[in-house]
C-alpha cells in the first residue's frame, strides 16, 4: 500500500489541536513527562542556532562573494532593499495595529512551567558559540572563503553546511511537532490557550493582506521601470504563486518563475540568472511574517521595544535568512539565533514563531517566488543592451 505522506504543516497543526484536548485531561505525570522533554528540546536547540548560523550562513556568503559582475551586485542590492522594505512595512502595520489587537496576556516562561510542573530532569548543554560571535564568524570566514584560490575550506564549509541541513530535516523538523504539543498541552492546563489562539488568528488575517499588498507595491515599481500595466504583470506570474502554495519551495517552483517572467517580456538570459539567484537571496514574505510574528508575541508578553531595535533586527535578519535552506521553515529556522540575540526571545517564543510561521510557510513562499518575477523586470531594464540597442534603432 502507498504509504500518505502527512506534511509538517498538517503535523504542526494536529500537534496543536491535541494539545488543546489533552491539556485538561492528562494526569500531572504525563505533563511532566513533556515538559521534560520540551526542556530537552529547548537545550539542543540553544545549542545547534549557533551551529546553524555558521553552517548555513557561512557557504552562503562565500556563493554571493565568488560571483563577479555588476549585474550580480544590483540584483543581490535591489532584492536586499526588497527584503528591508518588506520588514519596515510589516513593522510599520502591526506598530499602528497590533496594540489595539492584542491584550498583553501572561509570560510564556510562565506558561512553560504550567502550574508548577517540573521536568523529572534536566541536561544543560552549553552553546559553543554566543549567537552574535557565531554571525560575525560565518560572515568573516564566509568572505574570507569567497576570495581563497583553494577549494579544501570551501569544500569544508560545504560540507558542514549539509551536515547542519540534515540535522534540521532529520532531527528537528520531526521532533518540532512534539514540541509544539508539548508548548500547547502547557497553555491549556494552565488556561491560557484561548487568548494564545486569538492572537494567532488575528495575526495570520493581517500578515496575509499585507502580503497582497506587497505584491501590488512590488509590482507597481517595477511597472514604473518598464513602463507597462502592472496589473497585467501580476497576473501572469499567477501560475508561479500558486505552484509556490503547493511546494512552499522557491528552488522547486524556479522552472515555472522562469517561464511566466519570460512571458512577462524578460530575456531568457537574465531571467536565466536573476531568478535562481532571488530564490536564495530574495525573501520579503517571509521577512514581513517574521517581522509581524515577532512583533505580535512582544506585544503579547508586554515585551518592551523600540523602532530603532526593530530597525537593527530587520537589517540583520534580512542577511541572516540569505543562509535559509530549501526546505519548509528553513527561513525561520536561520532566523533563531537573530531573534534570540536582538529581541531577547527564548526557548517558548522561538517555539511559538516556528508554529506561526510555519502556519504561514506556503503564502511566504508564494509572496518570495512571484516578487522574484518583479526584480527580474527591473534587471532586465537596466542591463539588456541588446533590446535597448534594438529599441534606439527604432
Amino acid at each position: 500500500m502507498k504509504k500518505i505522506k502527512v506534511g509538517l504543516l498538517l503535523r504542526i497543526i494536529i500537534a496543536i489541536v491535541l494539545g488543546i484536548m489533552f491539556g485538561n485531561l492528562l494526569p500531572e505525570v504525563f505533563v511532566r513527562i513533556f515538559v521534560t522533554f520540551n526542556t530537552l528540546f529547548s537545550e539542543f536547540l540553544e545549542f545547534i542556532i549557533p551551529l546553524i548560523i555558521v553552517g548555513l550562513v557561512t557557504p552562503a556568503i562565500a556563493d554571493i562573494g565568488k560571483g563577479a559582475g555588476k549585474m550580480l551586485a544590483v540584483t543581490a542590492l535591489i532584492a536586499y532593499t526588497a527584503t528591508v522594505l518588506s520588514g519596515l512595512f510589516s513593522f510599520g502595520v502591526g506598530d499602528a495595529f497590533f496594540p489595539s489587537m492584542i491584550i498583553p496576556g501572561i509570560s510564556l516562561e510562565q506558561i512553560s512551567e504550567a502550574r508548577h510542573v517540573t521536568p523529572f530532569f534536566d541536561v544543560k548543554i552549553p552553546a559553543v558559540l554566543p549567537v552574535m560571535t557565531s554571525l560575525v564568524l560565518a560572515f568573516t570566514v564566509g568572505l574570507g572563503v569567497a576570495h581563497l584560490k583553494s577549494d579544501a575550506l570551501k569544500n569544508v564549509c560545504y560540507d558542514f553546511r549539509n551536515i547542519i541541513i540534515m540535522t534540521i530535516q532529520v532531527v528537528i523538523l520531526p521532533l518540532l511537532p512534539i514540541y509544539i504539543f508539548g508548548i500547547f498541552l502547557n497553555m491549556t492546563h494552565i488556561g491560557q490557550v484561548y487568548h494564545v489562539l486569538t492572537v494567532f488568528l488575528k495575526i495570520i488575517g493581517v500578515i496575509f493582506l499585507m502580503h497582497i499588498f506587497l505584491l501590488f507595491f512590488q509590482y507597481f515599481i517595477s511597472a514604473l521601470f518598464v513602463k507597462r500595466n502592472p496589473f497585467k504583470l501580476l497576473s501572469r506570474m499567477l501560475p508561479a504563486y500558486f505552484t509556490a502554495l503547493g511546494t512552499q519551495s522557491s528552488a522547486a517552483t524556479i522552472p515555472v518563475t522562469l517561464a511566466q517572467a519570460t512571458k512577462n517580456g524578460v530575456s531568457e538570459e537574465i531571467a536565466g540568472f536573476v531568478i535562481p539567484l532571488c530564490a536564495t537571496i530574495h525573501l520579503s514574505g517571509s521577512m514581513l511574517k517574521i517581522t509581524a510574528c515577532a512583533l505580535a508575541l512582544m506585544l503579547m508578553q508586554g515585551m518592551p521595544y523600540t523602532t530603532g531595535m526593530f530597525i537593527g533586527f530587520i537589517f540583520m535578519l534580512a542577511v541572516t535568512m540569505v543562509a535559509a535552506p530549501g526546505v519548509p521553515g528553513g527561513a525561520i529556522m536561520a532566523a533563531l539565533g537573530v531573534l534570540q540575540s536582538m529581541l531577547g526571545f527564548g526557548e517558548s517564543e522561538q517555539a511559538l514563531m516556528i508554529a506561526l510561521y510555519i502556519a504561514m510557510d506556503s503564502f511566504g513562499t508564494a509572496c518570495n517566488v512571484t516578487g522574484d518575477g518583479a526584480i527580474a523586470l527591473i534587471v532586465d531594464k537596466l542591463f539588456d543592451k541588446k533590446r535597448q540597442q534594438v529599441q534606439n534603432k527604432g
